[in-house]
């Protein structure tokens, strides 16, 4: 009963209403790289070549937002424009899902946000930049990002470049353990750190093949643990930044923060936006890179997956 009346909140957009129909597989897709990640008209041109990217390789990609106290599974053109342009875009994770639904405002979806909508659609596998995670100083502030906690009980596989490099991701890994969430890696042994390939931290098991990825993941699913799982993938190495400038820049951007009085959700897309202004704007092409790499590897995944059903 609980979930017929949460699957009652879904508009599935055509394209995704079609593609469920015939049984191919979907990918979600979070807005908030929409909405907060990146500026216009970057944000819509990126989310439509990675919605490409996933299409060309034959699944269908399922961009999530919440518009007119509904939550949408895939967006129509016009309504990827609404959240790309619109200011007054709600940033939302799981505490955030009823207030923006009641009050039919305009909401863009983080990655614990999306998992929820995903899970909901009945979607397995979901594509962003890089997770939340621990926040460096977390000992004095306790800013930890709800991404976690849903990782540790949302059943979703998550592809990513790794954690944001703004954040402690040794600890994130440590917390990601205890929380019992696999941290697979493919085409490395180490986790990787958004901007950069390597964070130095090696992840739990490192599977190339999405065909032993979707078994891994299966079988997890299969004997009742609940939870997501981790697939991270470094960004390509030619589109790479440098790890001992990005952490200057982090550094900076940190600095520039607390001056400022940043707290909050607010933190990590002032970082994004200032490591950007920092960079040259250079990080926004390693974040479009990775992206769309992800989608690739989210789009393998979701097929193999399907096989396994």
């Amino acid at each position: 009963m609980v979930a017929n009346l949460a699957s009652s909140w879904l508009t599935f957009s055509a394209s995704v209403a079609a593609a469920r129909a015939a049984g191919r597989p979907l990918v979600a897709l979070e807005s908030t790289i929409i909405a907060h990640g990146m500026p216009y008209p970057e944000n819509v041109r990126t989310a439509r070549e990675v919605e490409a990217v996933i299409r060309d390789l034959g699944a269908e990609p399922a961009t999530i937002a919440l518009i007119g106290g509904r939550i949408r599974i895939g967006l129509s053109d016009e309504e990827l424009e609404l959240i790309a342009r619109s200011d007054n875009v709600h940033k939302v994770s799981r505490r955030d899902l009823p207030a923006v639904l009641a009050s039919g405002e305009l909401g863009a979806t983080t990655v614990a946000g999306t998992m929820i909508c995903a899970a909901l659609a009945g979607i397995e596998v979901f594509v962003t930049g890089g997770i939340g995670g621990v926040h460096r100083g977390a000992s004095e502030t306790f800013d930890i990002s709800a991404d976690l906690q849903e990782l540790a009980k949302t059943s979703v596989a998550v592809v990513c470049a790794g954690a944001k490099s703004i954040l402690d991701i040794g600890l994130t890994l440590e917390y990601l353990e205890t929380h019992g969430v696999p941290v697979l890696s493919c085409e490395q042994d180490n986790f990787a750190a958004f901007y950069t390939r390597d964070s130095g931290f090696r992840a739990d098991f490192r599977l190339d093949d999405p065909v032993q990825q979707a078994r891994f993941i299966r079988t997890k699913w299969d004997l009742g643990l609940a939870g997501g799982v981790v697939l991270s993938t470094p960004v390509p190495e030619a589109a790479a930044m440098p790890s001992a400038e990005i952490d200057a820049w982090t550094t900076q951007a940190l600095e520039d923060a607390a001056a400022q009085g940043v707290t909050g959700k607010a933190v990590t897309p002032f970082l994004l936006s200032r490591i950007k202004a920092l960079t040259g704007g250079r990080s926004l092409a390693t974040n479009i890179a990775l992206i769309r790499h992800n989608a690739e590897v989210g789009a393998r995944l979701a097929l193999a997956l399907a096989q396994t059903r």
